[in-house]
């Protein structure tokens, strides 16, 4: 651990977070502060069982440093999860920069970053998440080789994600609705980023029609133009009524404000932890809302990250990814037959991989082997 940070982290916030460690089975935080740089990090790794801690580094302005610390936390459980249910041999982890209002030097600050990285000796791999970027990487790769997705590798996980995105949406259309395509499917989808953007286009190539939101005018004008989507206001597109509501921003998306206006009979979309609460998994479940987990439906980009380390070919990556739609029907029947939400079947069948021990399937090493 590096020297102090600025202060904010009372005796109080510290019990708390401890019960948070607690509560996601976190096994480790690491932090630095480096003034010179302005680099505010903190690393999260989840569980080393399966192997090495995989997950992007998330660069966003924060409150504070225990919102920060809670939102690594959260995101670096999710990776576990994320990894077992893709049968990938990795573990979860998730590093979390605190954005300063302005930048020095961009560069200086993921460079050091990276010396952090590296000084972890392989424990925990980064790639770009939320307000990072492949230039980002190339800087963060100055410093340590325990990191994908930059220039010389050239993996981009935003496509793949959306192809994953896509998939979990083909498989919740035809167990919900019993379609087996997506023509005439309505699909509001919010936030059209990188992955949004790119599962937008790949709707309207499988004759989906779409509604869409976002921040970002030029994005929702190429939206409007050449997909044909229609334009909603950002506090409008949970309540349009529509087949399938993707949310594909920023995670709480469905909370205890919003959840009696939703209108779609899916929810299914990229964006990480998109329950503000396990809880509101069961509503939507009570509410008849087929809910295709998060951590499953969006894990294109960590397959490919995953597979890229291993030198695996693209056509590798996109069968593995393809595959998520197996996973999230299995979910769904499993979710039906249980009478439980789909959120709390997803926990549980990644714990079964995650804590052989402690499940009721009492895994041996042999068939924990199998499921990597």
């Amino acid at each position: 651990m590096s020297e102090n940070m600025s202060g904010t982290v009372s005796e109080k916030n510290t019990n708390e977070l401890f019960e948070k460690f607690d509560q996601a089975r976190l096994k480790e935080l690491h932090i630095k502060y480096d003034p010179e740089t302005q680099l505010k990090a903190f690393i999260a790794i989840h569980d080393t069982r399966l192997g090495p801690a995989l997950g992007g580094c998330r660069f966003i302005p924060y409150s504070d440093e225990v919102s920060a610390i809670e939102d690594a936390i959260r995101l670096a459980k999710g990776m576990s999860y994320k990894a077992a249910l893709a049968k990938l041999p990795y573990g979860g982890g998730k590093s979390v920069l605190m954005c300063p209002e302005h930048i020095n030097d961009r560069r200086a600050l993921f460079e050091s970053f990276g010396e952090f990285i590296d000084s972890l000796g392989g424990r925990y791999i980064t790639s770009v998440d939320c307000g990072t970027g492949i230039d980002d990487m190339d800087a963060i790769s100055k410093s340590t080789d325990f990191v994908v997705g930059t220039h010389k590798d050239g993996c981009n996980p935003s496509p793949i994600t959306a192809l994953g995105v896509l998939s979990g949406i083909e498989a919740a259309v035809k167990f919900k609705l019993n379609k087996s395509n997506l023509k005439d499917v309505h699909v509001a989808i919010q936030g059209v980023g990188h992955v949004g953007m790119a599962l937008a286009e790949l709707l309207v190539s499988k004759g989906a029609r779409l509604t869409v939101t976002d921040i970002n005018q030029d994005a929702l004008n190429i939206c409007r133009i050449k997909l044909g989507a229609k334009v909603v206001s950002p506090d409008e597109i949970v309540s349009v009524k529509c087949d399938v509501f993707a949310p594909c921003g920023l995670g709480g998306t469905i909370n205890q404000t919003n959840i009696k206006d939703f209108r779609c009979n899916i929810v299914a979309g990229s964006a990480n932890n998109q329950l503000s609460e396990e809880s509101m998994g069961l509503i939507l479940h009570n509410n008849g809302i087929l809910y295709a987990p998060d951590y499953i439906i969006n894990s294109g980009g960590l397959i490919q990250v995953a597979l890229n380390k291993q030198k695996q070919n693209a056509e590798k990556v996109k069968q593995k990814t393809l595959a998520i739609g197996h996973t999230l029907t299995n979910v769904f029947e499993r979710s039906f037959s249980a009478q439980k939400p789909c959120n709390e079947i997803a926990n549980t069948m990644a714990e079964e991989i995650l804590y052989p021990d402690a499940s009721n399937d009492l895994f041996d090493d042999n068939k924990l082997k199998k499921v990597i």
